[in-house]
């Protein structure tokens, strides 16, 4: 069997980090996802729960925030419990294998403070030809 689900979208909300009893770290929100659409249609959004525990949850409390796009490769969860009036209720949820940056700190993500900024394009004239060692190399 196969349960893989890969996502982009925005956080609605600054994740916030809790711990279980015994200790776990673990973080619950929700991603906006839009849905394909054709011309002409009207661009309609889901509003995806998620679940991330352990180091992801303190990865993504850490460097995303309200607003900020994810990316996020996980598998479908569900849970079933009853409400304060006795209901029966189920819960979909992604639970997170792995969650990554999607967009750059300059475009409006959050890149974390001791990510190394981009290479720029460089001239010729920043390049010196180091000449003479041909007869050096072993092939």
């Amino acid at each position: 069997m196969f349960n893989l689900v890969v996502l982009t979208g925005r956080l609605t909300a600054d994740p916030e980090l809790k711990t279980t009893p015994n200790g776990i770290p673990v973080t619950t929100f929700s991603i906006a996802v839009n849905r394909n659409y054709r011309a002409g249609e009207e661009q309609q959004t889901d509003f995806i729960n998620i679940v991330a525990w352990r180091q992801r949850a303190e990865f993504i409390t850490k460097y995303f925030k309200k607003g900020s796009m994810i990316g996020i490769e996980g598998s479908i969860q569900t849970r079933r419990y009853q409400d304060k009036n006795g209901n029966n209720r189920t819960i979909f949820e992604v639970v997170v294998n792995n969650a990554q940056f999607v967009e750059s700190k300059r475009e409006g993500g959050t890149a974390p403070v001791n990510e190394p900024e981009s290479f720029t394009n460089a001239d010729a004239s920043d390049f010196t030809e180091i000449g003479g060692m041909d007869d050096d190399l072993p092939f």
